[in-house]
């Protein structure tokens, strides 16, 4: 697993395995769009209540910097990423699996809630092990580059996010079709046979011919606190974290009221919103090659920046599109869902790559599980919040199922506190300095 050339590990076979493996992760997408549909037409929720739902059954990302720490100090057979990948995929198998074998008249809001927690639980904790494998890696290849080639510390992120965006583009695609022809349960009992695969063959893989980085099996969960809290409290880790966390806390997220105003006012077909969420994965595939390519070197704090103004844009553009002003223009709805809905959509993640790069090259050795975990747990309690307060906030302007006159009074509100972050984006460096460039300064 060594290559003759520079005596770096050879990265086809970790590549394969997270490519394979953020890919199932990205084409989560595919049962999710039956799950809206399903609470909404099958049991008949309204616009507040899918939205809690769809927030609370996120809950158990929130915990991830449990699962990282338990990743980084506890081995299963001497491994201690391969084998949270495996139970991660089972437990999202069983989740699927169990909600297509119940009957849909007797499944209730609060069943379907325990097993969408569960599932996301497994989605977790594979996601843990995941970041962890990219960010020991990543830091591998920093470390054996040369300084010539600075590209290389966020090569791995890049084709991690690929991946994922093409299971994302994928499985939109296919939901988008589905949602008419086939019944929820049959999507959901395709992804948990698709989930119960990836168990089997992440099963079949052994740690140890991915040459990952060797730390101490016996490091124990309180060294891995230790760690943990020295790297927290390094203050490029902390501002930046903060700041991140709260640029997505602040926002008021009105998906679920988006959601309903598409389908039940406007009388979108689920295959626009389909072709809507293909074009907005596709855009992340476009973003994270062109973020590789040309934007590695832009100062992380203005490319954060910009992508936060650039949000705040498209919620005025959506004001404009509740006014039916794009309508006047002779726009229809349909293209402006696909196009402007479908970007909006993915504009809030396009912030994570160049974040995550950043982390990642802070990240002191031997927690990358643990900092990683801590890192996606901030921004999943971020979301959650903000889920949180769209609720509120489409309760406050008035809207229902059936009245959206204070759709765009919300939207505005909602584009404002966009803007407020980007005030104080002073706390994200504004430069990031490979170990390499360090030594030799």
């Amino acid at each position: 697993m060594v290559s003759s050339e520079g005596g770096s590990p050879d990265p086809n076979p970790i590549w394969k395995l997270l490519g394979f493996g953020v890919w199932v992760q990205g084409f989560r997408c595919f049962p999710w769009m039956a799950v809206n549909f399903f609470l909404k037409d099958g049991l008949n929720v309204d616009p507040s209540t899918l939205q809690l739902l769809q927030n609370s059954a996120n809950l158990p990302m929130v915990a991830k910097p449990l699962y990282g720490i338990v990743s980084d100090a506890v081995y299963v057979g001497g491994q201690h990423r391969i084998p949270y990948i495996a139970i991660g995929a089972l437990l999202q198998a069983v989740s699927w699996l169990a909600i297509a074998i119940i009957s849909p008249s007797s499944i209730s809001i609060f069943t379907i809630t325990l097993y969408l927690l569960l599932g996301n639980l497994g989605a977790s904790i594979a996601e843990v092990a995941n970041d962890a494998i990219v960010a020991e890696v990543g830091k591998q290849l920093t470390s054996s580059s040369k300084s010539s080639q600075p590209s290389s510390s966020g090569e791995l992120q890049s084709y991690v996010w690929m991946a994922s965006s093409a299971g994302g583009v994928l499985g939109n695609l296919i939901g988008g079709i589905a949602i008419d022809r086939c019944s929820p349960q049959t999507m959901f009992l395709f992804s948990g046979l698709l989930l119960a695969l990836q168990f089997f063959i992440t099963f079949t893989v052994r740690e140890s011919s991915l040459n990952l980085p060797k730390s101490a099996a016996d490091a124990g969960i309180r060294k891995q606190l230790s760690e943990l809290s020295v790297a927290l409290r390094k203050p490029e880790i902390a501002y930046s974290l903060t700041w991140f966390a709260a640029s997505y806390a602040m926002i008021p997220a009105l998906t679920g009221t988006m959601f309903f105003y598409q389908t039940q006012h406007l009388k979108i077909e689920s295959s626009v919103l389909g072709l809507s969420k293909v074009f907005g994965q596709a855009a992340m595939l476009l973003w994270s090659i062109i973020y590789q390519r040309y934007l590695k070197s832009v100062p992380p704090r203005k490319l954060i920046s910009a992508i936060q103004a650039l949000m705040a844009v498209f919620m005025i553009s959506d004001v404009l599109f509740v006014k039916g002003f794009y309508q006047k223009m002779g726009v229809p709805d349909s293209a402006y869902v696909v196009i402007f809905s479908g970007l909006l959509e993915v504009l809030f993640f396009f912030k994570i790559l160049p974040f995550t790069v950043l982390i990642a090259q802070f990240c002191p050795h031997g927690c990358e599980g643990s900092l990683m975990a801590f890192v996606m747990s901030a921004i999943a309690l971020a979301f959650i919040v903000s889920g949180y307060l769209g609720v509120a906030l489409a309760s406050y302007v008035g809207v229902t199922g059936n009245d959206f006159s204070g759709l765009p009074r919300g939207l505005l509100i909602q584009a404002a506190c966009t803007i407020l972050p980007i005030y104080w984006s002073s706390c994200i460096p504004h430069y990031v300095k490979s170990k390499t460039r360090r030594k030799k300064e």
